[in-house]
């Protein structure tokens, strides 16, 4: 082959894989939110938090045995930052929502949608491309007509704030995975930050006084199949998040309501049109995403 072949070979296309993998690990999420409440009925929500987080580490734990015993100190440090502000983004939701309607909550919350590009390019110096702020424009749009905003009354008190301060840990999350992402393996991190996510629910359910969780089998069937769940979603994103920039993966996340209300469909609740609307613009965005996807550039 001579090098002028060589020179005028374009270069290869970016594997779609990792897009792929995002999109069924949000399929799964999405799909867990009637588990989640059905176990609700049986725990608190640190009790089940630590629950969950706890049965999925051990389920990492197994499928990073062979490796584990590699474990670097930047793998530990890593897992411990990244777990300790999922931690923070599931228990700020929470406590609003004490105070706040889920609707409020779920419009809220949609604010982590350009908050990713935003911190990415504040913290770590990453510009997203035109084609990943058109998504996200897309995607957010497309959030809020699912929450379905009218009618709500926005005083903010401590519930909104709380809410507001958990959608900025959920960004600040999806940004430190794709920032550890590429320097880590896995299993191993995984293993690390669903452990610290259990750990601080556990401190947290003693240091408020929640009641412990009730030993029935329809709770341990939910921890079993969410603790499987979990691990999968958090092993696949510290995957994909190694090729995939922040602020598409964040695009694809945005898909989770869209799955969330197809279930719950499904299961015999009603759609409006607004949200039907919504949940089109969402799976737009993605496609509107990916005209940036030839470009390289940590977004």
């Amino acid at each position: 082959m001579s090098a002028t072949t060589c020179l005028d070979a374009p270069p290869p296309r970016r594997s779609l894989m990792p897009d792929a993998v995002l999109i069924v690990i949000t399929m799964i999420w999405g799909a867990t939110f009637l588990t989640v409440q059905t176990a609700l009925q049986w725990a608190g929500p640190y009790g089940f938090v630590a629950l969950r987080f706890g049965a999925g580490a051990l389920v990492a734990l197994v499928l990073a045995r062979r490796t584990l015993a590699g474990l670097t100190r930047a793998e530990l440090r890593a897992g411990i930052v990244v777990g300790s502000v999922l931690f923070f983004s599931y228990s700020l939701q929470t406590l609003g929502l004490a105070h706040i309607s889920s609707s409020k909550s779920a419009f809220l919350t949609a604010l982590y949608v350009p908050l990713v590009p935003l911190f990415s390019w504040l913290l770590f110096r990453h510009r997203p491309v035109l084609a990943a702020w058109l998504g996200v424009g897309v995607a957010f749009i497309g959030l809020l007509l699912l929450s379905d905003p009218r009618g709500l009354n926005f005083h903010f008190g401590i519930g909104e704030w709380l809410t507001l301060a958990g959608a900025a840990a959920i960004a600040l999350e999806i940004c430190l995975v794709g920032r550890y992402a590429g320097r880590c393996e896995p299993r191993r991190v995984t293993v690390v930050q669903l452990a610290v996510v259990a750990l601080l629910a556990t401190i947290a359910m003693t240091v408020s006084g929640e009641p412990l969780p009730q030993a029935t089998p329809g709770l341990l069937g939910c921890v079993v199949a969410l603790g499987f769940s979990t691990a999968a979603i958090q092993m696949a994103m510290n995957w994909a998040q190694k090729t995939v920039p922040a602020t598409r993966a964040t695009i694809i996340f945005a898909m989770e309501p869209v799955w969330a209300g197809l279930v719950g469909w499904l299961a015999g609740e009603s759609l409006t049109l607004l949200a039907i609307s919504g949940a089109v613009l969402i799976v737009a965005s993605v496609l509107v995403s990916q005209l940036g996807a030839k470009n390289p550039a940590p977004a």
